[in-house]
Parts: structure tokens; sequence; C-alpha cells
């Protein structure tokens, strides 16, 4: 499955409605971080059927960003059934980011 593109209007639907859990990756086009963990967030959404994946663009979305407290990023949220159950700032190896799931 592809990333998908979250924003106000299918967060609730693609995120807070979902079956499956969903990893959300906040980021912004001029963060270094941010584009180096792409790849990996990518990998992660067609390797792994069994989670929704979801990118937030901070500066698009800042009233998403401000609901889940980002303050720095890259940021990736884990949500089961409408509850965050994991987070994690900055880049990481795509190991971490799995142990997250």
């Amino acid at each position: 499955m592809s990333v998908m593109h979250i924003n106000r209007a299918n967060f609730q639907e693609m995120v807070m409605e979902a079956k499956k859990p969903v990893m959300l990756d906040f980021w912004a086009p001029w963060c270094g971080p941010c584009r180096m963990i792409a790849p990996v967030i990518d990998e992660i959404a067609q390797e792994r059927p069994d989670v929704l994946v979801g990118k937030v663009n901070v500066d698009e979305q800042p009233e998403l960003a401000q609901q889940f407290g980002v303050m720095s990023i890259p940021m990736l949220a884990v949500i089961r059934e409408g509850k965050v159950v994991s987070k994690s700032v900055g880049a990481k190896p795509k190991v971490r980011i799995l142990e997250m799931l």
C-alpha cells in the first residue's frame, strides 16, 4: 500500500476510524532528517499491509501538528483504535521504527 497524505478533511476517517494501526509521519519539505527517513516510511508502507502509513505536512496542517503536540520533526506516532500508543521524535533506523508497531 502507498503512503496516504493526511489532512484535516480525511483525518477522522483515515486515522481515527481505521481498522488497522496507523503510523503518522509528521514532516516538512525543508526538514533534512524528514527527507532522510522518507524512503524508510515508503518501504514500511509497501512491506506492511497490516499497517496504514500516513504523512502529515506540518506546514500545511498546523492544527493536526498541534493536536499531536508536535514540537520537533520528524515525529512518528502510532495510533490504534483512535489512541496514540507510541511516539518517536527524530530520524531513526528502520528497525527502531518497526519496533513502534
